[in-house]
């Protein structure tokens, strides 16, 4: 693979606008080859200068005493020189000392070169400040975690030694230091590391470079503390747990006393919770670091991969004082990254693994998921088959002449219901693996955004797989529906439990403890529902309101959990169909069943306005309320129609499809802003053709509004009443499934815009020394 691919593959997705402009550069040197070619044309004095090359002396291969190699000193174009800036920081500038004449293209390439240059080790040397503060931190947080252990574990603790004797120690871990790819003749792009995250497996472990000695007085020790205490449990004096609010009981906790910190209890839960979440705090911070130091690696890789390119187009000899200079900044001579790694993984397995290495360095560097090509077969397999099931219905259902006769109509009506449950679920699954696709092929960063742990995430795949299992599951018990139906005197009452039992296998295989069939991202997925129905009191994060609105799509869907209920209580006994909504137990849920999933997100704004402060969740929830308004008077309006309810219908149908509609074109998708590079758009697009926002768009406005038709009850004469519902549903999944890219692709390049790569985790501690200073 070429490298610039290997480079563009490799980029972590927050960071690419940190990245060198490989490709720019390269474009201003095939404008430089161009140049030299049209002004270099093949003529006899360049036939003599080859000619002549045949007659060079040979001066052998021993090295002669006192002879000094200065070629590459005297031929060299550039000089590069050190720039004062603000904040104290060094900016470099590169002065090309060749003529400049017919030479423009090289004197923007190098100008370009540096501006490209400072901004990688700017950002380098910002994050490398950043990690640093976090270290402090976390100093901090491990004080307190051993002082907690201690007084957990061992209440009759009474000896004095210092802390430091029961952190890390890192004389026996000897960090190793990043071998710059300028110091290499040539790079060779088979054996770079690749990140672990977005490319494949790379081993990151100190045998990947060569060890150099280091000076250990100017490495930053990864604690804090004051080697002369004496009670190492003093510093619990100065600490409080910091409430996160993150289950129903801490948040009605926290609402009854409004404190966000509590007075340490030093029991077993409290000391496992800490750990928990410092362990989760260890393990993003060292995917941070790792990060940085592909960051630096593959950067670093590129400018000794440009420069090369440019000596070879140009013939001029500029890569080596180049080189020198960026080998010696703090890109290329930082060493604190990589050390931090050493330690962080030291204290890791030592204070989180119990000395396990192999289990400790398996959590910190969790294995890339490969793709395998059974999934791909068995996907193709079960999707064939579904077509053939799916042809197969048809041809049944035409041969028994159900739709000509009013039985087969009845027939129809009775159990369409029962079987579009799962069109919907099948449509969403098909969609969102589709979703999956055009995340991947454009670089959205959904594993992260979604917070899956890495290695455990379904790939468009097997998504497609689980979709197509699920349809060729669905159509062969509706082909073994219809034909027992044709045959009911032989099978009798055996025909109805069909439905029943293929919902018992879905549900078997959604709750299933075994570890089969992706059971961590069916967890997951069962953990979002529940924190979704237990709504304002889990803490809202963007997998729980993401499903929230998810099921907002799929309101006929849990309508048809109710149909099911009612068809195996009241239909089955009474053999009719109209006997649901004669019920009044029916018309009731039939109601709330609607609005729930409205509900859930109008819940979850008003725990993010209490907690976020922000104005915009306050519209949101009112967007939500007047939903629910609207979908509360329309389905009234279809128990009971009348001129009043179809007017009430018309109104507020309309308001909430035009405020819906709004939200998402503008604050969801992040498009039409005024001023904007992209008109109508935004500043940053991900997609290559414009067109597609604006088809988007108006495909996005005239789904709502086939939404508001059906609200209005038009009659399809060639459809029946059923079916047509089912339509206006599977629609509905569809602008849901369009949405999701949309949604998806802004939050990401927030988080591009933010440079926000990895997952924030609150600090179990809070310290309030410098409060106590304050007093005194």
């Amino acid at each position: 693979m070429k490298f610039g691919k290997l480079f563009k593959r490799e980029m972590v997705p927050e960071w690419i606008e940190a990245y060198v402009d490989y490709t720019g550069l390269k474009h201003i040197l095939q404008e430089i080859r161009r140049f030299k070619e049209s002004k270099q044309p093949q003529t006899p004095a360049t036939s003599l200068d080859q000619r002549l090359a045949l007659y060079r002396n040979f001066s052998g291969l021993n090295l002669q005493g006192g002879v000094q190699n200065t070629g590459d000193i005297e031929n060299q174009v550039i000089a590069v020189n050190t720039v004062p800036h603000e904040n104290y920081r060094k900016f470099y500038q590169t002065k090309f000392l060749a003529s400049p004449e017919g030479a423009e293209n090289e004197i923007i390439f190098f100008d370009k070169l540096d501006h490209e240059f400072n901004k990688v080790n700017t950002f380098y040397k910002d994050k490398v400040d950043e990690v640093m503060r976090e270290v402090t931190l976390l100093n901090k947080q491990m004080d307190a975690l051993i002082a907690l252990r201690i007084k957990v574990m061992d209440p009759g603790f009474n000896a004095f030694p210092s802390l430091q004797s029961l952190s890390l120690d890192i004389n026996n871990s000897t960090p190793s230091r990043i071998t710059s790819p300028l110091r290499m003749t040539a790079v060779d792009t088979d054996d770079m590391p690749v990140s672990p995250s977005y490319g494949r497996q790379v081993s990151m472990t100190n045998a990947s470079y060569p060890k150099l000695p280091i000076n250990r007085n100017s490495l930053r020790e990864f604690r804090d503390t004051d080697s002369h205490k004496t009670d190492p449990l003093e510093i619990l004096d100065h600490v409080k747990i910091v409430n996160t609010f993150e289950s129903p009981i801490s948040t009605i906790r926290g609402v009854l006393s409004e404190s966000k910190e509590n007075d340490l209890s030093y029991k077993k839960e409290e000391l496992k919770k800490v750990e928990h979440r410092l362990k989760l705090i260890f393990i993003e911070f060292y995917q941070k670091l790792r990060h940085l130091k592909h960051f630096s690696y593959m950067n670093l890789s590129a400018f000794s991969k440009i420069l090369k390119k440019y000596e070879k187009i140009t013939s001029r000899k500029a890569a080596r004082s180049y080189l020198k200079m960026v080998d010696n900044s703090y890109l290329g001579s930082s060493e604190e990254v990589t050390s931090l790694l050493n330690r962080v993984e030291t204290t890791f397995i030592k204070h989180f693994s119990q000395s396990n290495r192999r289990e400790g360095m398996k959590i910190l560097r969790p294995k890339h998921k490969r793709e395998k090509h059974r999934i791909t077969f068995i996907s193709g397999f079960f999707s064939g088959c579904s077509i053939a099931l799916l042809v197969a219905v048809i041809l049944l259902r035409d041969d028994r002449k159900l739709i000509d006769k009013d039985e087969g109509n009845s027939y129809l009506d009775k159990i369409v219901p029962l079987y579009s449950f799962y069109a919907y679920i099948v449509l969403h699954m098909l969609l969102y693996a589709a979703n999956i696709y055009f995340w991947k092929h454009y670089k959205i960063n959904y594993a992260f955004i979604f917070g899956f742990k890495q290695g455990t995430e379904l790939s468009y795949r097997e998504v497609f797989l689980l979709s197509n299992g699920l349809a060729m599951l669905v159509l062969a018990a509706l082909l073994m529906h219809l034909h027992m139906n044709s045959r009911a005197e032989v099978y009798g009452t055996r025909i109805d439990y069909v439905p029943l039992g293929l919902i018992m296998v879905l549900l078997f295989i959604t709750f299933c403890p075994f570890n089969i069939i992706y059971r961590s991202s069916r967890w997951f997925l069962i953990r979002c529902v529940f924190r979704c129905i237990c709504a304002p009191l889990y803490k809202v994060t963007l997998p729980d309101f993401f499903l929230a609105d998810q099921l907002t799509s799929q309101v006929e869907a849990i309508r048809s959990l109710e149909y099911y209920i009612c068809y195996y209580t009241w239909i089955k006994s009474s053999h009719g169909h109209d006997t649901c909504q004669s019920h009044n137990v029916y018309n009731i849920f039939y109601f709330i069943l609607a609005i729930i999933p409205y509900w859930f997100r109008f819940f979850q704004c008003v725990r993010r306005l209490f907690e976020e402060k922000d104005q915009a969740q306050a519209y949101n929830g009112l967007r939500y309320f007047l939903t629910i308004l609207a979908v509360v008077i329309k389905t009234a309006y279809v128990l009971k129609k009348s001129l009043t309810w179809e007017v009430l219908v018309i109104l507020s149908s309309l308001i909430t499809t035009l405020f819906n509609t709004y939200w998402d074109i503008v604050v969801d998708w992040g498009l039409l802003r005024r001023k904007s590079k992209n008109k109508f758009l935004r500043d940053k697009l991900i997609l290559h053709h414009k067109s597609v926002y604006f088809a988007a768009m108006v495909l996005d406005v005239l789904l709502r509004f086939a939404w508001l038709q059906l609200v209005l009850r038009f009659n399809v004469h060639s459809l029946r009443g059923s079916t047509v519902s089912s339509i206006f549903a599977c629609l509905e999944v569809i602008r849901r499934g369009m949405w999701n890219f949309f949604r998806l692709e802004n939050e990401h390049l927030n988080n591009v815009g933010k440079y926000r790569a990895f997952k924030s985790v609150p600090l179990p501690f809070a310290y309030h020394d410098e409060d106590d200073h304050k007093e005194e």
